[in-house]
C-alpha cells in the first residue's frame, strides 16, 4: 500500500470505481452513483450504492485512498458484498442500542482522559498517589518524554483557561530550566531482572526500510527492549516513502520468531489481573511513546457509551453475559453463546466451502436467532438444526452487535494510522501488539478464541477455498464498523486498511498474546517502589512502630526452615501433591520443566486422576502471580524476585 505523509489520509471506499488510463483502476467519483462500470463485477450481491441511500449519507469527495490505490477492485468485492449483507441483515428489525449523546472533547480533556488512562490522574487531580509515582519511576527515556508531551499540553491549556492550578511539569519529572528535551534515542536494554544489556545500535534508521519483507528470512523479534527505545531519532522533514505497497497473498507477508530469553515467554493469562491492569497502563505510555518516536500522532477517540441490552445473548455486553455465566461455571472467560457459536462452526463448518463468505438465509438467521435467545439459557436449542452458513451469521452478527466492539472504539484512528503511516511490518506488528495489551480482559479473551477460530478456517483453505485474505476480507467490516456518529463516514471507508489489519492479527496472533519481558519488568520495579513507599509510610505511623517494637521483643528463633535455606536454594510447594514441599538446589541450566518433572516423579505413585497438568507459579515479591514459562532458566527467574514463593498449581485456562 501507498502511504505518504499528508498528514490525514481519508479513504475512498464508497466512490464509484471508473477505469483508469493504463488499466489502473481509478477511485474517483467522475460519474453518478448509479452508473458504475464495475456493476456487473458484483454477482452475489445487490448494488453498493443502495447503502448511501439513508439521508444521513453521501457519497464523500474524498481524495484517492492510498490503501485502496494498492488493491485491484475485485479484490475488494468479497468485503463490499459483506458490507450489503450487514445492511440488509439490519434493516428489516429494530435497533436495540441506543447511542448516548456525548458532547465534543473540550480543548485539554484528551490529555487529560490520556493520563487516567495510563493510571497518572494524580497528575490532573493533584493528590499525591503511591501507584502514580511508583509508576512514574520505572518509565524509559522515551516513555518520560511522552508523559512530559501530553502533560505540557494539559497544563498549557488549563492556564490558559484558568480553570485552576496545576503541577508544573519540571516538579514531577525533576527537571531544570535548562534541561535538555527528551530524544528517542536507544537507551540500555533492561532484561526482566534489571540487567542492563550492552546497547546494538542500529545500522540504518527504521525509516530507511524498504517495505520489501522476504519470505526467505525468518526475522527474530525481541521482547527484551523496550520498543520505541530501539527506534533512532527520525531526521526532520524526513518524507515517507510513497511506493509502499502490500499484496493480498499470504506469503507477501514476513515470518516472525520470538526471540526467547532466559525468562521465558510470559501469555496475557499467566499474570494477575492486578499486573495485567499496570501492564495496561504501561503499553498505552509504550503505545504514545513509540508514535511519537515514529514522529506519528497518536489520535484516539472520545469514548461513546452505546447502552446495550441488559439481558439476552445479543446485543449485550461481555461483561454482563460473563457474569451471568460465571454463576454456573466460576471462572469462565468466554461467554458460553460465544463458545457455542465457534464450537458448533469448528465441528461442522471448517470444510464448507465460502463458510464465513457465502451468507446464509436472512429470515433463517433471524429465527435462529429468536429461538436461541428463548431456549439456549434452558440448554432446550437443537443446534443440528443450523446449517453452517447460517451459524456464520450468527456468529458475525454476534461480533457486530457488542454495544462496545472487540477492538476498542478509542483507539481504532491507532489501528488505522499503523497501516496508513508505519512503512515497515515488523513495525506494524509491534504498533499492534501494544494496541493488543490495552485491550480490557473480556474483549481479549473473545479475540483470542475468535482469532483462533480463523486461523483454523484458513488452516482448511484447500477445502473452504477460504484464504487469509478472503477471510480478512469478510471480518474487517464486522470487526471495525462500530454503532457511533462516524461509523458510516469513516469506518466503513477504511476497506483495504482494516482488512490487512485482520489479516495482520490472524497470521501474527501467537506473538500477540505474549506479554513483552520489558513490560514485565517494569511491572516489577512498579511493585518494588509501591512497596517501599508502603514501608515509609508505616515506619512513619508511631502506632506500628511500638507494634513493630513489641513483636521484635516477643519474637523467638524462627522455627520455619526457609529463613535457613541458602542462596540459590527455593522451597517448592505443591498442596494438590502427596508430598507437599520440595527444596531445590538451583544452578545455571535448571529450568522450570525439570522442578515441575521432579515433583512428577516423586509423587508418581499417586493416582493418574489426581496426576493433572499443573505449572509453577512465582506469587509474591514484586509480582502478584506469574504462571512460568517451562522453559525459562529458574535461577534467573529466583534473582529477579527472591522474595516470592513458588507454588506448583494447575494453569488457570
Amino acid at each position: 500500500m501507498e502511504v505518504n505523509d499528508s498528514g490525514s489520509v481519508v479513504l475512498t471506499a464508497y466512490h464509484s470505481y471508473t477505469p483508469a488510463r493504463g488499466g489502473e483502476p481509478s477511485f474517483a467519483p467522475d460519474g453518478p452513483p448509479g452508473r458504475s462500470p464495475l456493476r456487473k463485477s458484483f454477482p452475489r450481491c445487490q448494488r453498493v450504492d443502495r447503502m448511501l441511500s439513508n439521508e444521513s449519507l453521501h457519497p464523500p469527495v474524498y481524495s484517492r485512498s492510498n490503501s485502496q490505490a494498492s488493491v485491484d477492485s475485485t479484490s475488494m468485492e468479497d468485503f463490499w458484498c459483506e458490507v450489503e449483507n450487514i445492511k440488509e441483515s439490519t434493516n428489516d428489525r429494530q435497533d436495540d442500542q441506543n447511542l448516548l449523546e456525548v458532547k465534543p472533547p473540550d480543548e485539554g480533556e484528551l490529555e487529560a482522559e490520556w493520563l487516567h488512562d495510563v493510571g497518572l490522574s494524580t497528575l490532573v487531580s493533584g493528590s499525591e498517589e503511591e501507584d502514580g509515582e511508583a509508576l512514574l519511576s520505572t518509565l524509559t527515556r522515551t516513555q518520560a518524554a511522552a508523559v512530559q508531551k501530553r502533560y505540557n499540553t494539559y497544563t498549557q491549556t488549563m492556564r490558559k483557561k484558568n480553570k485552576h492550578t496545576v503541577r508544573d511539569v519540571r516538579d514531577i519529572f525533576g527537571i531544570s530550566d535548562n534541561s535538555p528535551t527528551f530524544e528517542a534515542t536507544p537507551a540500555s536494554p533492561v532484561t526482566s531482572n534489571g540487567i542492563q544489556l550492552p546497547v546494538h545500535k542500529p545500522a540504518t534508521s527504521c525509516l530507511e526500510y524498504k517495505f520489501e519483507d522476504s519470505q526467505s528470512v525468518t526475522e527474530e523479534l525481541s521482547f527484551e527492549v523496550s520498543f520505541s527505545e530501539s527506534i533512532t531519532v527520525i531526521p526532520k522533514h524526513r518524507q515517507w516513502h510513497t511506493n509502499q505497497s502490500f499484496k493480498k497473498e499470504e506469503s507477501a507477508l514476513p515470518n516472525f520468531t520470538i526471540r526467547k530469553s532466559r525468562f521465558g515467554l510470559t501469555e496475557v493469562g499467566d499474570l494477575s489481573l492486578d499486573d495485567m491492569k499496570k501492564i495496561r497502563y504501561l503499553s498505552l505510555i509504550e503505545l504514545a511513546a513509540f508514535y511519537d518516536a515514529l514522529g506519528i500522532e497518536l489520535k484516539r477517540n472520545r469514548t461513546e457509551r452505546v447502552k446495550g441490552r441488559e439481558s439476552g445473548l445479543f446485543g449485550v455486553p461481555l461483561t454482563l453475559l460473563l457474569e451471568s455465566d460465571q454463576k454456573k461455571i466460576p471462572g469462565i472467560k468466554v461467554p458460553l453463546i460465544f463458545q457455542k457459536l465457534l464450537l458448533k462452526l469448528e465441528e461442522t463448518g471448517l470444510e464448507t466451502e465460502g463458510i464465513l463468505r457465502v451468507p446464509g438465509s436472512a429470515s433463517r438467521v433471524k429465527s435462529l436467532r429468536q429461538e436461541i435467545e428463548s431456549k439456549f439459557e434452558e440448554e432446550t436449542f437443537d443446534w443440528d438444526q443450523v446449517r453452517n452458513n447460517d451459524a456464520a451469521g450468527l456468529l458475525k452478527m454476534f461480533i457486530r452487535e457488542l454495544p462496545t466492539p472487540l477492538f476498542t472504539v478509542e483507539y481504532l484512528p491507532a489501528f488505522i494510522t499503523l497501516v496508513e503511516k508505519i512503512p515497515k511490518v515488523k513495525l506494524q506488528l509491534q504498533a499492534l501488539h501494544l494496541l493488543i495489551m490495552l485491550l480490557p480482559d473480556a474483549s481479549r479473551d473473545a479475540a483470542k478464541v475468535f482469532l483462533h477460530f480463523l486461523k483454523k478456517v484458513v488452516s482448511n483453505e484447500g477445502k473452504n477455498k477460504m484464504t487469509l485474505w478472503n477471510v480478512s476480507m469478510i471480518v474487517a467490516p464486522n470487526l471495525f464498523v462500530y454503532k457511533g456518529k462516524r461509523a458510516n463516514q469513516e469506518e466503513m471507508l477504511a476497506a483495504a486498511t482494516t482488512a490487512h489489519i485482520v489479516r495482520l492479527l490472524i497470521k501474527y496472533q501467537d506473538i500477540l498474546w505474549m506479554v513483552p519481558n520489558f513490560l514485565i519488568s517494569q511491572v516489577r520495579k512498579m511493585n518494588e517502589a509501591a512497596l517501599n513507599n508502603t514501608k515509609r509510610q508505616l515506619m512513619f505511623d508511631k502506632g506500628v512502630r511500638r507494634l513493630l517494637r513489641r513483636k521484635t521483643m516477643e519474637r523467638e528463633r524462627p522455627e520455619r526452615t526457609e529463613y535457613d535455606i541458602p542462596e540459590g536454594v527455593i522451597r517448592v510447594h505443591a498442596p494438590l501433591h502427596s508430598k507437599v514441599s520440595m527444596a531445590i538446589q538451583l544452578n545455571n541450566q535448571t529450568k522450570v520443566k525439570d522442578i515441575v518433572a521432579r515433583f512428577y516423579c516423586e509423587n508418581s505413585h499417586e493416582p493418574s486422576e489426581k496426576m493433572q497438568v499443573q505449572s509453577l507459579h512465582e506469587i509474591g515479591g514484586n509480582i502478584g502471580q506469574h504462571c512460568l514459562d517451562p522453559d525459562a532458566h529458574m535461577l534467573d527467574v529466583y534473582h529477579a524476585n527472591p522474595q516470592a514463593e513458588w507454588v506448583i498449581k494447575p494453569k488457570i485456562s
